[in-house]
């Protein structure tokens, strides 16, 4: 039988411009202007063509484009002032400026959206927002912050006008390939992977990582061939319309959320749940704290509500 493969293929970026694959991988330059107008100046029109992403963008740049830049002086001049703050900002660990966070991991923030840029359709409003500008201000104020999330590969949906005028939405699935998503892994190397008892039996995800500047953010996707049809749609969409869904989004956001860290070796000193949808992360804190520091329900009910933040948009 015969196979259809697709595969893609990447110009040979020439070795001046190195430093701009890393910038690409990295969602810091979303928030620089100058890193941003840096990626633009190379070809305005297919910087706006796909969707100002800069790891599709790259791959869309004629090899002659990229050659002659290697020898544009002024553009490498540029590159390289960028590089030096990206080094600086990004690469150089910080020092601990909040030890009442440093020794334990700092702050964990769980949050159903996060928008952090366009080209990573996570979210579909000011929560989202918000959300994303809290990882870039942890990133520039060295904070040591951990955000957590879901990862919906249909994303949330796009509005378009039909030709008779009438609105339409769409859910296009996301290539992880043109974004720069890796797997999280522990301390060993191994790929992070979490269960959750879900509604109607186990539910697997895989954890994803993005990095944002110096913050890392960790998203749990369903996605997978162990996982049936049903299971795999639970982190398909953001804000789905099933009730079952919906539920099992905020299991999987707050209990999941909560062991990826664990797994992870990340023990924060603080959780920082964004509006409701994370709220079982409490439950999940509560049984962690059982068994890390084994103390019983009744002390764990004391130390809870005291290492838990949270922020509602609806009072």
């Amino acid at each position: 039988m015969n196979r259809l493969q697709i595969f893609q293929v990447f110009p040979n970026i020439p070795e001046p411009l190195s430093f701009l694959e890393v910038l690409s991988r990295n969602l810091w330059w979303s928030w620089q202007v100058d890193a941003t107008e840096l990626f633009r100046r190379i070809d305005p029109r297919i910087w706006d063509d796909c969707g100002r992403n800069p790891i599709v963008f790259l791959a869309r740049i004629p090899q002659s484009r990229l050659e002659a830049l290697a020898r544009d002086n002024g553009f490498l001049s540029d590159q390289e002032r960028i590089k030096e703050r990206f080094i600086e900002l990004v690469c150089t660990p910080a020092e601990q400026s909040y030890p009442l966070y440093g020794q334990q991991g700092g702050v964990a923030y769980f949050s159903m959206e996060f928008g952090v840029h366009e080209c990573l359709p996570l979210f579909a409003g000011g929560l989202g927002i918000l959300a994303g500008d809290h990882l870039k201000a942890a990133s520039d104020l060295a904070i040591p912050l951990t955000g957590v999330g879901l990862f919906y590969w249909k994303g949330y949906f796009h509005q378009f006008l039909d030709s008779d005028g009438w609105q339409q939405e769409e859910n296009p699935e996301i290539d992880l390939y043109n974004l720069p998503v890796e797997r999280a892994k522990d301390s060993s190397g191994r790929d992070v992977s979490v269960s959750v008892e879900g509604i109607d039996g186990e539910i697997h995800a895989n954890v994803l990582k993005i990095m944002v500047g110096r913050t890392s953010l960790y998203l749990l996707d369903t996605n997978l061939r162990e996982n049936p049809p049903e299971v795999r749609e639970i982190t398909s969409r953001l804000y789905a319309g099933d009730p079952k869904i919906r539920l099992s989004q905020e299991l999987l956001l707050g209990i999941g959320g909560m062991r990826a860290l664990a797994a992870l070796e990340i023990t924060p000193s603080v959780c920082h749940i964004n509006e409701g949808h994370a709220a079982f992360a409490a439950l999940e804190k509560l049984v962690q704290t059982i068994s890390d520091y084994n103390v019983d329900l009744e002390t764990a009910l004391e130390i809870a509500p005291r290492t838990t933040v949270f922020t509602t948009h609806t009072p």
